[in-house]
């Protein structure tokens, strides 16, 4: 698809709503937009992932906002975003793995060098890699979905029990359930680290 049908659609859609709701939107999307980052990045594990769940999710609130009730923004954006999340795991199942010795070919048919991004001169991860250590990241990543999706809606957004079983439509029990297991597999996978 062209770039110019791309984006004619885009604008269709955004006309479809009304000045005032577009400006809602945004207020809301804008006050918590850190919490949505930081949640996606925690989720994905990188950012390049991370920016694609947002994008993604941020559509679809936009597309269904008209339909929203008011029941905490933030909350509605995290259930959308683990939703989607769910959905790019069960996807990414199904991609074909690649080797990195082959090289691509171009559009004439001559082969290209897989380049491999330096990450150690990555200036998003030298601003990130405080607030976040690799080995916390891989604990998380080593965790099921709905474990760390818990665990993370109520150790780092800091949502309450309530609040959490609100968002995921889950029974309170369910909840707690998955944060215990969680915070106990992710006690076992850092048992060897000094926390700082």
């Amino acid at each position: 698809m062209g770039a110019a049908i791309a984006v004619t659609k885009v604008q269709a859609k955004v006309m479809d709503h009304t000045a005032d709701q577009l400006r809602a939107f945004e207020a809301m999307v804008a006050r918590d937009w850190d919490r949505f980052w930081r949640y996606s990045y925690r989720l994905c594990g990188n950012a390049d992932d991370a920016e694609d769940l947002l994008s993604m999710s941020l559509l679809e609130a936009f597309q269904s906002f008209a339909q929203y009730r008011g029941e905490g923004f933030d909350k509605w954006m995290f259930r959308i975003l683990t939703t989607n999340r769910i959905d790019m795991a069960r996807r990414a199942k199904v991609r074909k793995a690649e080797s990195l010795d082959t090289s691509w070919s171009d559009s004439d048919g001559e082969a290209v060098s897989r380049e491999i991004p330096d990450e150690v001169s990555n200036p998003e991860r030298v601003v990130l890699h405080p607030m976040m250590s690799e080995k916390m990241q891989r604990a998380l990543d080593g965790l099921p979905v709905d474990f760390r999706v818990a665990v993370l809606l109520c150790d780092v957004e800091q949502m309450d029990y309530q609040e959490i079983a609100k968002t995921l439509k889950l029974p309170i029990g369910t909840v707690r359930s998955r944060i215990h297991r969680g915070r106990t597999q992710l006690r076992a996978a850092l048992a060897d680290q000094v926390i700082d």
